[in-house]
């Protein structure tokens, strides 16, 4: 059923008015990309009445909502001033993010949360939502933020030396200070003093089982024959892991439990194995250790030494959790109060370890920065801000249920952040030459932010010793070009296309008039003088490819600050890398 069948065109009319209204005020208000719902809601609570009709509804608003985010952010806005000037006059207020109130802080007297990365690799995305809870909970409560380096497994899990420094680096970026650092690899004596007591209060046996015995008594719920041996005999043979009379794989230290835990992997945990470090040497201690405690061991120990009174981690930590409860009641100790959230689902990210590792071996990657990846530090490079990574965490918080966030949901945060502070730049990927007749000289002043004065100003001048004006635009405004459009180029005048070759178009001055542009509603394109200009590479990640976008931008670029981030007018949002003699290197951001 066609629309007219069942909206009469004046309804249908008043619906696309009242759509372009709030899909203009949602746009200008998120960074120039309207959202679909949003609108709707706004379209029906303005006419309750169209309920009855909201399919046919949708599909208006969904069109108006596609036409006005083809605009650019400054066309929303000078349309919106224009004709719907009352939408500027009240600013909903920004809600701040808050999160829920931790479990049971009245029982202590400091709140103190810890953010433990192995550091095994850089910070991506998912590492970034515990980092960020923790420390936002411990400034929430005036408490302490310890940064604690869980890196006790020098062989599957091996240390990256250099990832100790880049974890901090991406922290400090983010905007987290600890108060408390340590490195568990540099507190090995203290474990073992523990698991010296562990062994004492009969909570802890060496195991010389193989592991496969091991796992069909496990299996059966059976104990292994090492379990009731003597505490001398276990601190016997304890001596002896650390004098190094058994090799990899020989012997274990495990923590008793419950054998009837319908769990296996529960029942009686490894807490210390031994690991040939001659063979697979710490970055920090070499091979000067040859026992080493699992993740379980080492982290509920100094979560308790370290006085650690809240613990957010993800729900698949839930079974860790049993696991140290067993070490926390061997020596009689409380256990943390522990949030578990749900899972995040990231969209659109490369985050897996092996997969980036895999990548940059490949040598067609540019390192773990590369902005395909999910990294922190790759986000950081395409021009994502610290402020839209925070916001997009807390907006998950720490709810138990799966939560999904995408590129979109962080381009979004981000263009709100930026977009009132990035200059504009005049910028054509692919230009294609215009010569305008009927003017040999021209003078502009171009703000670089239409509302931010403080970024202040540009001239450019064309000059010609020919009655015409050669610019460079766009091809992909070119395609859309036809004899006989009328356009306006941003900050200069009004144009009507004469002739459109293969590889030039020629025009003619119609006016310089601003407001005649405004009453006819002309199309404002963006251009670049082709003197007097700087060629630029945009990289902008397409999936795993990376394109690369050639183009000339206005020679103001080349005094931007490095790693700023600017927007190409009608292209995106894109950070500025180097500055080079015959170019200039961005990454894409997100439009």
């Amino acid at each position: 059923m066609k629309m007219s069948e069942k909206l009469e065109s004046h309804i249908v009319n008043e619906v696309r008015n009242i759509a372009f209204k709030y899909a203009l005020q949602n746009a200008i208000q998120y960074g120039g990309k309207a959202e679909l719902k949003a609108v709707i809601s706004k379209v029906i609570a303005e006419k309750p009445e169209l309920k009855r009709v909201i399919r046919e509804v949708v599909l208006i608003v969904r069109n108006i909502v596609d036409e006005v985010n083809r605009l650019s952010v400054d066309e929303q806005k000078r349309i919106a001033e224009e004709k719907y000037p009352e939408i500027f006059t009240k600013k909903e207020k920004k809600e701040e993010k808050k999160l829920p109130p931790l479990p049971n802080a009245h029982k202590y007297k400091v709140i103190i949360t810890r953010f433990a990365p192995n550091p095994d690799f850089v910070l991506h995305l998912g590492n970034a939502r515990p980092a960020i809870l923790c420390y936002e909970y411990a400034r929430m409560y005036k408490g302490k933020f310890i940064l604690r380096f869980d890196d006790t497994d020098p062989k599957i899990k091996k240390p990256m030396l250099e990832a100790y420094d880049l974890i901090k680096e991406d922290l400090k970026w983010l905007g987290l200070k600890w108060d408390e650092e340590y490195i568990q690899s540099l507190r090995l004596p203290i474990h073992y003093q523990y698991a010296k007591k562990l062994i004492e209060v009969g909570g802890a046996y060496v195991d010389t089982c193989s592991r496969k015995e091991f796992k069909k008594l496990r299996d059966q719920r059976k104990p292994c024959p090492h379990r009731s041996q003597s505490i001398e005999e276990n601190l016997e043979l304890w001596d002896k892991m650390l004098e190094g009379r058994f090799g990899e794989g020989e012997a274990v230290l495990r923590v008793k439990t419950d054998l009837d835990h319908p769990d296996p992997s529960v029942r009686d945990w490894v807490a210390f194995r031994i690991i040939d470090t001659s063979k697979s040497p710490h970055p920090l201690v070499g091979d000067k250790y040859i026992v080493w405690p699992t993740y379980n061991y080492a982290s509920a120990l100094d979560d308790h030494l370290l006085n650690v009174t809240h613990i957010l981690r993800a729900k698949e930590h839930l079974t860790n959790t049993v696991k140290q409860k067993y070490l926390y009641r061997h020596f009689g100790w409380e256990y943390p109060e522990t949030i578990h959230f749900g899972k995040l689902k990231l969209k659109g990210f490369i985050l897996s370890k092996s997969a980036i590792r895999k990548y940059v071996e490949t040598g067609k990657f540019e390192g773990l920065d590369d902005p395909r990846f999910g990294t922190l530090c790759a986000l950081r490079k395409r021009g994502f801000t610290a402020e839209a990574i925070r916001e997009l965490i807390l907006e998950v918080g720490v709810k138990p249920s799966e939560a999904s966030i995408s590129m979109e949901n962080l381009a979004a945060l981000n263009r709100k952040i930026v977009d009132p502070k990035a200059p504009r730049i005049l910028f054509v990927d692919n230009p294609v030459k215009m010569v305008i007749s009927g003017i040999s000289e021209f003078t502009t002043k171009i703000p670089y932010h239409p509302e931010v004065k403080e970024l202040g100003y540009r001239v450019l001048r064309l000059k010609s010793s020919k009655n015409e004006l050669e610019v460079y635009i766009s091809h992909r405004d070119y395609d859309k070009l036809s004899e006989g459009d009328k356009i306006r180029l941003l900050g200069l005048f009004n144009i009507r296309i004469e002739e459109k070759k293969k590889s030039i178009v020629r025009a003619s001055l119609t006016s310089i008039s601003l407001e005649e542009a405004k009453r006819y509603r002309l199309q404002i394109i963006q251009w670049v003088p082709c003197t007097n200009n700087v060629k630029v590479i945009v990289k902008k990640p397409e999936g795993l490819d990376l394109n690369i976008i050639e183009g000339v931008a206005e020679e103001s670029l080349r005094k931007i600050s490095l790693n700023t981030i600017v927007q190409f007018y009608r292209f995106g949002f894109v950070r500025v890398n180097s500055v080079a003699k015959d170019k200039v290197i961005t990454y894409f951001a997100h439009e």
